[in-house]
């Protein structure tokens, strides 16, 4: 399947951290519509993130 050409980066896709790093926010990976699959920090398909279950509590008896 041929892959489509990359957009160019639009205004609130992206911000740097302190330390420099450029961070891809929901909006950007919205547009790009796929999940990579690194476990990005504002990823909207919540890829890595593992649902945390709430605590069991044991049968009474």
């Amino acid at each position: 399947m041929p892959r489509s050409a990359p957009q160019p980066l639009q205004p609130g896709d992206y911000y740097l951290t302190p330390e420099g790093y450029m961070v891809f926010t929901e909006q950007y990976h919205l547009r790009r519509g796929t999940c990579c699959g690194n476990g990005c920090r504002h990823c909207p398909w919540q890829f890595g993130k593992a649902k945390k279950k709430p605590p069991q509590t044991p049968p009474a008896g």
